[in-house]
């Protein structure tokens, strides 16, 4: 495992997060309380510091869980977790949604579940459309104030909004967003449009989840597979189905799992922006595959071939201003003799 300073911050975290929503058996599907412990006592011997939950995984098991694992040496691990969400039935109308009486109620709650008095990273979870900018920023400003928060991060919100929110911080002299958590995948590259040119620009960390999308990379459906599946026959849609089987190509050639090549196309798209997978187990040997990434790289033409296979259209404005010609058009003959060290995003 390797470090990076996770965006513009000086906070060193693992090069793969440990997410934690799996930790819990309340929604039906997570691991046991014995399990998750097991499960991130190996994400630490592998060198893991970084671990991703919110106070809503499991409705609380998630962060309860994690607390008694971080009994021993809290200070060691970066600990991150979100407010917004609440659950379906809640009838207080100010337990969810990005206000700052849910951010300090939802902080409190989270302290005493993780068992510390300070949390390393708080991310608004989701945007609701609701609250003003300038509540939201200066709530968490005063969060960080306080120590019981080190730093800001954002989570499932439009480019234009993050955006926003680090312009008005920057000027208002508050904490700014250090990092954005989105779904990015070889089956979800909707990203690139808006959302990962945004975070480089910013310079914020990229903590994309959903990697092996919803479980379709890790080979179980490849069209030659015909294990046993929990979906069934579920019949895959054509690009989709070039994927996994382009995936499960690359994987044969290299000798690894369909997941470990999923995990490696997200982790070097770091011309993209700077990539940190947050990594999803329900057992031991989900995450021993998935750590496993960390052995090798996909070579150059394999990428190409991945990255061909699963490429989107941008739509406007991106494939206007990236199209053939147009940088000419801006620049005229002297467009080959000017210094673009900014350059054009990645393709």
């Amino acid at each position: 495992m390797r470090y990076k300073l996770l965006g513009s911050s000086g906070l060193r975290v693992a090069e793969l997060c440990l997410g934690t929503m799996t930790f819990g058996e309340d929604w039906g599907w997570g691991a046991s309380a014995e399990t998750s412990r097991a499960i991130f006592d190996l994400y630490a011997e592998a060198g893991g510091n970084f671990i991703d939950t919110s106070t809503n995984y499991t409705e609380g098991s998630s962060e309860k869980i994690l607390g008694d694992c971080l009994k021993a040496n809290r200070d060691y691990f970066v600990i991150a977790t979100k407010y917004t969400l609440t659950t379906v039935g809640q009838t207080d109308p100010n337990q969810g949604g990005n206000n700052r009486k849910n951010m300090r109620q939802t902080v409190e709650r989270s302290l005493r579940r993780l068992q510390t008095d300070t949390l390393d990273i708080l991310y608004l979870h989701v945007w609701d459309y609701t609250t003003s900018t300038e509540e939201i920023l200066r709530g968490l400003d005063d969060l960080v104030s306080s120590g019981k928060v080190q730093y800001i991060a954002i989570s499932d919100t439009p480019a234009w909004i993050v955006a926003e929110c680090n312009t008005l911080a920057t000027l208002r002299g508050w904490s700014r967003f250090i990092g954005l958590q989105i779904p990015y995948s070889l089956l979800n590259r909707t990203a690139e449009r808006a959302e990962l040119l945004m975070a480089k620009h910013w310079d914020m960390g990229v903590l994309p989840w959903g990697i092996l999308g919803g479980g379709l990379l890790t080979g179980k459906y490849r069209a030659d597979n015909h294990e046993p599946k929990r979906q069934g026959d579920r019949v895959l849609d054509e690009r989709t189905q070039q994927i996994v089987d382009e995936v499960g190509k690359v994987a044969d050639e290299l000798g690894r799992t369909p997941s470990q090549i999923a995990i490696n196309w997200v982790r070097q798209q770091q011309a993209r922006a700077q990539m940190i997978p947050i990594l999803g187990a329900r057992t031991l040997d989900q995450l021993r595959d998935n750590l496993a990434c960390l052995d090798f790289e996909i070579e150059n033409d394999q990428m190409t071939r991945l990255n061909n296979v699963s490429q989107i259209d941008y739509g406007f404005p991106r494939s206007f201003v990236e199209g053939s010609g147009i940088r000419e058009y801006i620049f005229g003959q002297t467009y080959d003799r000017i210094d673009n060290h900014r350059g054009y995003p990645a393709k």
